[in-house]
Order: structure tokens, then sequence, then C-alpha cells
């Protein structure tokens, strides 16, 4: 009997992100397993902790699912679809970021915490991956 090999092909802070590229390997009739998703969907406070949901496929269509990746932009987009520039350098390899970074949001993460609630009170901004530079979407 041959032994079947697996290859993980990316990793998502949330499985709602996850099932997205699942779901666009599977219509290419790539088959994906998920690892950690059901830990992450219970309690998503500890994804980063445990390096998220991951996805994993055979070795033999490894080659064909990192065709089918690169194919997909990684950076964040408007409404329009169109690439969210930074306004510092104007490169289009932006990401949406999570933070918690004054008092308020600091406070609703810790009552929220403590009440195993997913924090309602988190600011999302963008990040330059060219110049590191976070800024707000206008």
């Amino acid at each position: 009997m041959k032994e079947i090999t697996f290859q993980k092909i990316a990793t998502f802070q949330y499985s709602s992100e996850a099932l997205i590229l699942k779901g666009k390997l599977e219509s290419e009739g790539i088959e994906v397993f998920m690892r950690d998703n059901v830990t992450i969907d219970t309690d998503p406070l500890v994804s980063n902790a445990i390096g998220g949901v991951k996805l994993f496929v055979r070795s033999e269509d490894f080659g064909k699912a990192q065709n089918i990746v690169s194919e997909i932009s990684r950076y964040s987009v408007d409404d329009k679809g169109e690439p969210i520039k930074c306004p510092k350098c104007g490169a289009e390899k932006t990401d949406m970021v999570t933070s918690i970074s004054d008092v308020k949001s600091l406070v609703s993460f810790v009552i929220t915490s403590f009440l195993e609630l997913f924090p309602i009170n988190a600011k999302h901004t963008y990040k330059c991956d060219v110049c590191n530079f976070e800024f707000e979407k206008k």
C-alpha cells in the first residue's frame, strides 16, 4: 500500500478565510484537508497561539495547488476589486490588520476574553508590506 503524504499549502487566522481557498481548490479537483479549524471555531482567541487554520493537500497535488494559490491576490482590495494602495509609497501590497491599540479596545478585549466572548471592539487598519506604513482606509 502506497503511503499518502500531505503538504501545507496555506495558513489562515480564521476558518472562514480558509474555506474560501478550500472551495477554490476543490472546484479545481484538488482534495483539501483542514487542521485546527474546529479548535479555532470554538475559541478564536487561540488562533495565533496554535498557528491558525492550516490547509493541506496531497503531495502529488501540491504543484497544481501552488499555481492556483499564486493566481489569487493575497493583498487587500476595495469594494470594486481594485488593490488598496499605500498612501505613503503607493505600493499595492497592503493587508488588513486587526489591532488593540487604545484603552477602549484593551478594556473590551480583557472583558470579552474573561467572559470567553469574541472581542468586538478592535481597530481594523491596513499595513503596507513594502514600507510597513499602517493606515486607515478612507
